[in-house]
């Protein structure tokens, strides 16, 4: 089983627990935050895990629901872990959002995308052409943090323990030129070299498969081997993206994913088809 330590899903994890705990207490939001004299809004941003929460806090929410003993100090012992620093907390000032958090912890991704190579399999000169055309306004050393950030998460495709990728990439993507004939050359073999490994699989949705499922755009769906850790579901957009976590919603989009990977061409004649695509460049 995968378990890779990331602050930001432990603090995910505690705030369902703490969510399970006052349902079973049968106290709502407003009652909690009431009793604790502090707003609404952060008991909700604690649950949902959008925000830290110090063991104090805990201490004082369990109380409140009538949770103590050795229940109560392994989940003091969780929020004192999700203080802690991931690596990419250095990158804080052009990073926003959990998404890396998420993504260090996870055991699989499934991944559509209609316009842009996954970050996991991006080259560098790729990455930082996307990275210059997306923040134009961005200095040439928050560009260089960024990139930098970016090829450091591809480690999870090569240490011990790697994460099961698959990606569907639409055609789309492979006749739009970014960064010039060179950028995409290098890319579409990084991508070819990246589908050797056994646990990168890449697949290609074709013009001729006509209209299908995920036409409403990109979305990546992490998982988690532990049962503690629910999966989720990223949409991403110009805002930064949506977490999407309700069963019927992830449900929605396993179903989705899929029903594209049926759709596309089998693995081996996409990256034939990525390999020829890279020569005639």
């Amino acid at each position: 089983m995968t378990v890779r330590p990331s602050p930001t899903v432990r603090r995910r994890r505690l705030g369902l627990e703490l969510r399970r705990l006052r349902e079973t207490a049968g106290l709502t939001i407003e009652v909690v935050a009431d009793r604790l004299e502090c707003s609404s809004s952060k008991i909700s941003r604690i649950e949902t895990g959008h925000t830290g929460v110090t063991p104090r806090d805990v201490r004082d929410m369990l109380e409140v629901y009538g949770i103590d003993g050795v229940t109560a100090e392994d989940l003091v012992q969780v929020a004192r872990d999700a203080r802690q620093k991931g690596w990419w907390h250095l990158y804080g000032t052009v990073l926003t959002g959990a998404y890396v958090g998420l993504e260090a912890a996870a055991s699989s991704i499934h991944s559509y995308e209609v316009q842009v190579i996954p970050g996991l399999l991006q080259t560098q000169n790729y990455a930082r052409v996307m990275i210059r055309t997306g923040r134009p306004e961005m200095s040439d050393s928050d560009v260089d943090r960024r990139v930098h950030v970016r090829m450091a998460r591809q480690s999870l495709l090569v240490q011990d323990d790697p994460l099961d990728l698959w990606v569907v990439l639409d055609e789309t993507m492979f006749h739009r030129l970014v960064g010039g004939s060179t950028v995409m050359r290098e890319q579409f073999d990084h991508v070819v070299d990246s589908a050797a490994q056994p646990n990168v699989t890449v697949q290609v949705l074709p013009f001729s498969s006509g209209a299908h499922v995920a036409m409403e755009g990109s979305f990546t769906i992490l998982g988690y081997d532990e049962q503690a850790d629910p999966d989720v579901v990223f949409a991403e957009n110009a805002a930064g993206g949506l977490f999407l976590e309700k069963d019927e919603e992830l449900q929605r989009y396993q179903y989705i994913f899929d029903h594209l990977r049926a759709s596309a061409m089998p693995p081996d004649e996409s990256i034939a088809y990525i390999a020829a695509r890279a020569k005639e460049l």
